[in-house]
């Protein structure tokens, strides 16, 4: 458990920043009915209580403040209209703040940090539960944000960040997440702040000829919108897997040496497809009966601001994702040559559209995620092209990083990141029964092995 030490308010300085109104694109749109992302970055830092509650806090307070004035959204709300007329919109007005929870705890430290299996329930004391709607003029006010910040005496120190995906993307909020840590590590000195970390407002350059917005708005209305921040603790256990260059590199030859013809096998493409075969092989392996025709489903986003023309800039604020969808039978799947029928069909489904504008703006990205099987679907969060390992608040690296909205949802989520400890390896974070997270863990060791 965690008590708590000081629960507060913190809006960007005053006078800092201008009221805002943000319209939701069809990229935001699609995660309003979808749950609220977690996140946990884990710091080794042997300090004291005194010491948490004198320096600590006052100094991640301001710098969060600083943060906010550039990332002003973050402090607000998102806006969803109570009637059929309007439009959901991102809102930031004076006064408006994100919810900080300081709390400690004496749970085990290095428990939490391992790889091996850990009980998925002990990671939601440290991320907070937004705050409920309320009601204003028109429309309902879900906040954005919300942050914990957990100390462990003598030994370390989390935050947990829960926020709305419906407000941004991964790049998003991984870009607020290492701007607030680079005004923490100097002092507040806001010309540490590189450009990539200074946020792109203008909706204008999201082009909807197909009026993508007012038939996925109409879709996302069906749903009985439900703006709360459910929390439902799982009874699974968190495991965390790297795989290293090396096996990423004979992966890759093992692919070579069955499909000469393939090119552009990513690393990104053999991890998934590793992971995907496992984890239909463990499933068999425990004793499940899985009908061999049921269809298999691989479902991952890709962030698209460079595949607009002209290209958004990389600091755009908001969601900006297509999704790629493939598909097969169980049994397919799990066969021998099932490692390398999955990386054909991912590649397949990424290559086929990654450059394809007119399939990102009229909405056929869209259409595909109405024939998915969500609860035979493995789906993948994270990017180990938003590295949160180099997120220093001047404490040094994270000495770990959990996705807990992993136990989310129907299907399987996987977490991809850039290992914490080497350049090139990568890390999987899983959420499972035990029982099949044993079985994986044992499927996915020994084939590895024999690479």
């Amino acid at each position: 458990m965690a008590s708590v030490i000081e629960q507060c308010q913190v809006a960007p300085p005053p006078g800092s920043a201008a009221e805002l109104t943000l319209p939701l694109t069809y990229f935001d749109q699609l995660w309003l009915a979808i749950h609220r992302m977690r996140r946990i970055l884990f710091y080794k830092l042997p300090i004291s209580k005194p010491d948490f509650i004198q320096n600590i806090i006052p100094a991640l307070k301001d710098s969060l403040s600083l943060a906010l004035k550039h990332y002003t959204p973050l402090a607000g709300n998102v806006a969803c209209p109570l009637d059929s007329s309007g439009y959901p919109e991102l809102r930031y007005v004076t006064d408006d703040f994100v919810a900080v929870t300081f709390s400690e705890t004496d749970m085990d430290f290095n428990y939490l940090i391992g790889d091996h299996p850990r009980d998925a329930k002990d990671f939601y004391h440290f991320v907070p539960q937004l705050a409920e709607p309320k009601p204003a003029p028109g429309v309902q006010l879900a906040p954005v944000l919300a942050i914990q910040v957990t100390l462990f005496p003598n030994l370390g120190i989390t935050i947990g960040f829960t926020n709305h995906h419906a407000a941004g993307d991964g790049a998003t909020i991984v870009g607020f997440i290492r701007a607030w840590a680079l005004l923490h590590k100097f002092g507040g000195h806001e010309q540490f702040l590189a450009n990539e970390f200074i946020p792109f407002y203008d909706r204008s350059v999201i082009k909807d000829p197909h009026e993508q917005g007012k038939s996925i708005w109409e879709e996302m209305k069906k749903h009985n919108l439900d703006m709360r921040d459910i929390v439902t603790p799982s009874d699974k256990v968190r495991g965390t897997f790297t795989i290293t260059r090396d096996d990423i590199g004979k992966l890759k030859n093992l692919i070579l040496s069955r499909r000469p013809s393939l090119t552009h096998v990513t690393s990104f493409i053999v991890t998934c497809a590793y992971v995907w075969t496992c984890l239909i092989k463990s499933e068999d392996t425990i004793g499940e009966e899985i009908d061999e025709n049921v269809m298999e489903f691989f479902g991952c986003a890709a962030d698209c601001r460079a595949r607009f023309n002209p290209p958004l800039p990389p600091s755009y604020f908001g969601n900006c994702l297509v999704g790629y969808v493939a598909r097969i039978r169980h049994a397919d799947l799990g066969r021998k040559e099932g490692f390398t029928i999955a990386v054909e069909l991912i590649r397949e489904s990424i290559q086929k559209r990654m450059n394809d504008e007119e399939w990102i703006l009229n909405g056929s990205w869209f259409k595909q995620f109405s024939n998915i099987g969500w609860n035979r679907c493995l789906s993948v969060a994270g990017s180990p092209k938003l590295d949160l390992y180099a997120t220093d608040f001047s404490w040094g690296r994270p000495a770990k990083l959990e996705f807990v909205s992993l136990d989310s949802g129907n299907g399987i989520s996987m977490s991809l990141s850039k290992s914490k400890d080497f350049d090139g390896d990568l890390e999987v974070g899983l959420s499972l029964s035990k029982t099949r997270m044993n079985a994986f863990a044992a499927i996915f060791t020994h084939g590895l092995s024999f690479l």
